[in-house]
């Protein structure tokens, strides 16, 4: 039986996390980056050989580009309403969905299961795909950022930092990018 790896990522995770700097004792210990998706979408093609690529994101109506474009590289999307606060800053967490569509909805078409995220959020996820000996990988932006929570699997983390001259965005690649 052919193996079949899906890959479920978080993209607020993955964006600010790889694209923000932190600072601790207003001292930067992370430089942010612009990640590639389209070389992000490559390598989890080319590493894991993944069948599927299933972005979460909050559905904003004026990134309708982004979405296409993102679409264009291979990436499916599963949009959850947004809502604006009262300083005016949209949110959108998409962990209930990538939760319920990785250990749910989508659970007896995979073999494997990459979740692209740093959040501890997931710890319950992580043991639920370990148990059913579905986890490949947690694909973190950045070690900075990652939950505490996620010792416990070691042996699955890849920090995408470690890829970043192979999937960071360069200007040259003009309107690769999303």
């Amino acid at each position: 039986m052919k193996q079949t790896t899906y890959a479920f990522i978080d993209s607020q995770n993955l964006n600010l996390g790889t694209g923000n700097d932190l600072y601790r004792n207003n001292k930067l210990i992370y430089k942010g980056w612009k990640l590639d998706y389209q070389k992000f979408f490559i390598f989890l093609k080319d590493k894991y050989r993944i069948s599927r690529a299933i972005l979460f994101i909050g559905y904003i109506k004026e990134n309708e580009n982004l979405y296409k474009k993102l679409k264009s590289f291979g990436y499916e999307i599963i949009f959850k309403p947004t809502v604006t606060d009262k300083n005016g800053k949209t949110k959108g967490n998409v962990d209930a969905e990538l939760i319920l569509h990785s250990a749910a909805k989508l659970i007896d078409k995979y073999n494997k299961a990459i979740i692209v995220s740093g959040d501890g959020d997931f710890y319950c996820l992580y043991e639920y795909l370990e148990e059913k000996n579905k986890l490949e990988s947690i694909i973190i932006p950045n070690r900075k950022s990652a939950s505490s929570l996620l010792k416990k699997f070691e042996k699955y983390k890849l920090l995408i930092e470690t890829k970043k001259l192979k999937l960071k965005f360069r200007q040259k690649n003009k309107g690769r990018s999303a």
